[in-house]
């Protein structure tokens, strides 16, 4: 069998991108605080020019509010990286505003799923970092009005959801708005003692896992009121991607053996009609590992596509105990990295090809390459981040903070810079390279927010 480093070295020479100096010592304490700094950075531009609202506009120098009124994403978001930063002061001042200002009584409709990952997830995990329980009010006030979504005849949730009167809309969903919402609402539960949080997050769960075909897959389109699929597009990306992150975080969060169960059947279809290994003509020998699409209903291949949110599979499969998909797999990931120094939203691997050429400021590498070093401790994947890193801000820093690309090809930037970039970019980045003590990575479950959640029962 080849060795992963065989693998590695085909792989990016395939794809024609640079190999780091093997030999190259990481500064991993200097790093880190280049880490902080540029976190403080983004996060000042936020306060002068966006306080009180969701995101900042980093070029034009403005706000964005995702709704009619703003829900302060990004200071929540933001909130526990601060804390696992060491930035106290700052963290107290915006634990403090928060506090004081956020109010979920409001006629608005929100997206459930991106509430809940953000807003919901943050409330939580800020929460057990620092006692405060004026954030775990917050934040059962904001389960209850979400639970309407659960409200269809087969426990499917519904997209959105009015945060005053309960009214909902949007009937077709995918499973990851319907399966990504356990780890917050099973939290919530235990803190609270209210089994019905736990409950009904873990139907819609398993109501999508009992739609699976008989091959074992799901598709990316479901009608909740009628539980029939729309669109039978399989794969491990956008639309389905923390759908599979949840059965497994659930299992280890929880103990739920039902979790396990469904995640142990979902790898092995997954596996078997997802996972796309071929040697290229140019080079002979060497294995090629991607995951692509197929029809749910019969494996075919339908797309050799694979992008930016389908990075976080190799942290995945590391933590399922597949350490040796999870570096193949990572491989893959980093020589689409390197193509154009940083990665495409979608890029067909047969081609080496961007398919979908934008970079909203995504995490999933980054998350990927930080559980690696943790599971291995090679050194590579410091030397890998650290490459990211640079390429990261070579391309996407202002100077008010930190934009979108609109094109990895142009690397002509866009007016956007949004809350997950506090929460997951900047915390994954910083995690790699700092102490070990910092974080106890086997005494939390990231949600697919990066917030992380205390295990509340023993390592299965």
């Amino acid at each position: 069998m080849l060795t992963i480093r065989f693998i590695t070295l085909a792989l990016i020479g395939c794809l024609c991108a640079p190999i780091a100096n093997a030999q190259v010592r990481v500064n991993k304490e200097e790093l880190a605080e280049q880490v902080r700094i540029e976190f403080l950075h983004a996060w000042n531009g936020y306060k002068k020019y966006a306080w009180g609202h969701d995101d900042l506009k980093p070029l034009s120098k403005s706000y964005h509010d995702w709704y009619a009124e703003p829900l302060l994403m990004t200071p929540v978001d933001a909130l526990d990286t601060m804390i696992i930063m060491g930035l106290n002061d700052e963290a107290t001042r915006t634990r403090e505003y928060i506090a004081r200002n956020l109010s979920f009584d409001k006629d608005i409709e929100v997206q459930n799923f991106e509430v809940t990952i953000r807003l919901l997830g943050g409330l939580l995990s800020s929460y057990q970092l620092t006692g405060d329980k004026r954030l775990l009010n917050l934040a059962e006030d904001l389960g209850n009005r979400l639970l309407p979504v659960f409200e269809s005849p087969t426990g499917l949730p519904y997209r959105y959801v009015n945060l005053k009167t309960g009214k909902v809309r949007g009937n077709v969903t995918n499973p990851a708005e319907a399966g990504t919402l356990l780890i917050e609402f099973g939290t919530l539960s235990k803190l609270t003692h209210k089994p019905i949080f736990y409950d009904q997050a873990k139907r819609a769960l398993v109501e999508i896992y009992n739609r699976r075909s008989a091959i074992g897959l799901v598709g990316t389109w479901i009608n909740v009121e009628t539980g029939k699929w729309t669109d039978t597009d399989s794969h491990i990306s956008g639309a389905i991607d923390s759908y599979y992150e949840y059965l497994l975080k659930c299992w280890i969060l929880f103990g739920d053996k039902d979790c396990k169960r469904m995640w142990d059947e979902s790898i092995a279809a997954i596996n078997k009609y997802l996972d796309d290994q071929f040697e290229r003509v140019s080079r002979p020998y060497s294995r090629e590992l991607w995951y692509g699409h197929s029809n749910m209903n019969t494996g075919q291949r339908t797309a050799t596509t694979y992008g930016a949110l389908d990075a976080f599979f190799p942290a995945v499969l590391a933590l399922s105990g597949d350490i040796f998909r999870a570096r193949w797999l990572q491989q893959s990931s980093f020589a689409m990295w390197n193509k154009y120094e940083i990665e495409p939203e979608e890029f067909d691997y047969k081609k080496i090809e961007v398919v979908e050429a934008g970079y909203p400021l995504r995490p999933e590498i980054i998350e990927s390459t930080y559980y690696l070093y943790q599971y291995t401790k090679s050194p590579e994947y410091l030397r890998m981040g650290e490459s990211m890193w640079r390429d990261f801000v070579k391309y996407c820093r202002t100077d008010e903070g930190y934009a979108a690309l609109k094109s990895v090809v142009t690397k002509e930037k866009s007016d956007s810079m949004q809350s997950f970039l506090f929460a997951e970019t900047f915390k994954y980045f910083y995690l790699l390279f700092a102490p070990p003590k910092t974080l106890d990575f086997d005494k939390v479950i990231f949600n697919t927010e990066a917030h992380p959640i205390k295990r509340l029962s023993a390592k299965p």
